[in-house]
């Protein structure tokens, strides 16, 4: 059997309950699951899964937790958190990956803490898919780093070209600078150093198409959109706030007479296929990328639907061997 994945289970908005759902699931699809943290809890939680004692998941004891109101810095001392215990099983080769829909600041201090970075890679980011015309856009960085630097911007670059490639089969995708304008010399001092870095790595481990403005993301002008952590969380809570909002509007017009009820009812199948495209559970978590192993942050609203995709994505990622592929690209850059 493959190596399981470590679940932070008590991680999130909701605790226990979405978390181990979402791992019995998992588990049912063939996926192995280590379930980190109280284990009175979690075993309670099972049992209200009929079957769940044939499933391949195994039950660690993680006696602290670190709240989602709490410090990221806390994970320093507190060693017995949940999400350090689960980070900690990957590093030991007992778990192939972690996944947390817990304080995300604390995922990605435990993570680096714990695995390191990929030699080459300054600081990791967190690599996100946001839905958009003929399938996704992948974003990056979507909040590890508000603060950054151009080269920065060219390692993660390569980062995400060798992640699609490897989990996605995309050959050859095309990345793309976020900038206020398609023009070369248009953006910040910052986006402009970062241009000439792009440009010079292209046809070595990275297709650079320019620069790319916000709409180009959901016209997936680009397979790649390279921006700043600020930027980038604030573009992806955009899209998911403007979603719902317009979710809204379409659920309020179709219920304002008669005629759009009946029409409603028409169409009904066709937008539940719509909000399955853009509900951020579809694609689970966001992979921390960079990182000497695989880590993944989840929503803290996720419910069992987003679990259960996070371990899927993230015991694919694993197959596709998915770190020694991002270390031997950056080692060849390095020799190269």
């Amino acid at each position: 059997m493959s190596l399981p994945v470590a679940l932070d289970a008590m991680g999130g908005d909701h605790g226990a309950a979405p978390n181990v759902e979402g791992a019995v699931q998992a588990a049912r699809a063939g996926v192995p699951v280590i379930l980190v943290g109280d284990r009175v809890k979690l075993h309670a939680e099972l049992g209200r899964h009929a079957g769940s004692a044939s499933l391949p998941i195994e039950v660690v004891e993680a006696t602290d937790v670190i709240g989602m109101d709490e410090h990221a810095s806390d994970v320093r001392s507190r060693t017995q958190a949940s999400i350090n215990v689960a980070s900690r099983l990957v590093k030991e080769g007992r778990a192939s990956a972690v996944v947390s829909m817990g304080h995300s600041g604390a995922t990605m201090a435990s993570a680096l803490l714990t695995l390191g970075r990929i030699k080459g890679v300054e600081r990791p980011a967190i690599l996100t898919h946001l839905p958009a015309k003929g399938g996704f856009t992948t974003l990056l960085d979507a909040g590890a780093n508000a603060d950054v630097k151009a080269t920065y911007y060219a390692q993660w670059a390569r980062l995400a070209s060798v992640y699609l490639k490897v989990v996605e089969d995309r050959d050859n995708p095309t990345v793309g600078l976020l900038s206020i304008g398609e023009e070369d010399h248009k953006g910040s001092a910052l986006v402009l150093e970062a241009h000439g870095l792009l440009r010079d790595l292209h046809g070595r481990g990275v297709n650079f198409h320019g620069n790319v403005e916000g709409r180009d993301i959901f016209r997936n002008t680009t397979d790649i959109v390279v921006t700043d952590g600020f930027t980038g969380n604030v573009v992806l809570k955009l899209a998911e706030g403007e979603a719902k909002v317009l979710f809204g509007w379409v659920k309020e017009a179709l219920q304002s007479s008669l005629k759009s009820k009946l029409g409603g009812l028409m169409v009904r199948g066709a937008l539940r296929g719509l909000a399955e495209r853009m509900d951020p559970s579809t694609y689970g978590a966001s992979i921390l990328i960079g990182v000497r192993g695989l880590a993944f942050i989840g929503h803290g609203s996720a419910d069992a639907r987003a679990v259960k995709n996070a371990l899927l994505r993230a015991a694919r990622a694993h197959e596709a061997n998915l770190v020694p592929r991002l270390e031997a690209a950056f080692t060849e850059q390095s020799s190269g």
